[in-house]
């Protein structure tokens, strides 16, 4: 739909130098989702991370996201990054195979009757085997135990192509849609300047 007085001018827009901007969907579920039992590998155990350790919590936020450029919670004060991971309405978890640190569920109840799945991920070589299904199920039992109303999430095209269709086939539905900037995490050498090969480095 055309409108008159859109945020950003019909067309292209130059981006200032050393940023990137990226399209944002927003998803949500008003109800728990009758999803089929999925079976998963012995291996797979899944924990609460109570008050986890800052540099271990960044590693393993590292190891999942570089590749998606990833970097909030990397530049973020240790102060402010203890204030969400200790605040008891922030249920973190880790998900491991035969022990090994695989993947990242962040539930954040902050917001009176709804959940943000704020991070969600596993590390590169643990996709396509049936853990992201074991850890989404996990999170929307687990987001479904509250007293909510709402479990929403948002990804974007730094995310993998794969994110947004998952999503939807596990019972979220997108409602708005969003453009992003952001500076390049990979200039001021936040994550590797070799990540995310699928996205453009201008390096001015």
């Amino acid at each position: 739909m055309k409108t008159d007085n859109p945020i950003l001018p019909l067309g292209y827009s130059d981006m200032p130098a050393g940023t990137i901007a990226t399209v944002v969907t927003c998803l949500e579920m008003r109800q728990k989702p009758d999803l089929p039992f999925t079976s998963a590998e012995d291996s797979l155990t899944l924990r609460h991370w109570h008050q986890p350790d800052l540099e271990e919590y960044r590693e393993l936020f590292r190891n999942i996201g570089a590749e998606w450029l990833w970097s909030a919670r990397l530049t973020m004060s240790d102060e402010r990054l203890a204030s969400i991971l200790n605040d008891p309405r922030v249920a973190i978890y880790i998900l491991k195979d035969s022990g090994r640190r695989i993947g990242l569920l962040e539930l954040d109840f902050r917001h009176d009757n709804e959940c943000e799945l704020a991070y969600f991920g596993l590390v590169p070589d643990s996709t396509g085997k049936g853990a992201g299904r074991f850890l989404m199920n996990h999170a929307i039992d687990k987001a479904w135990a509250r007293p909510i109303e709402r479990f929403w999430v948002h990804t974007c095209h730094l995310d993998s192509p794969s994110a947004l269709p998952f999503y939807k086939r596990m019972g979220f539905t997108p409602y708005k849609i969003m453009v992003e900037v952001l500076d390049d995490p990979r200039r001021s050498g936040v994550v590797p300047k070799t990540a995310a090969a699928q996205v453009p480095l201008i390096d001015l």
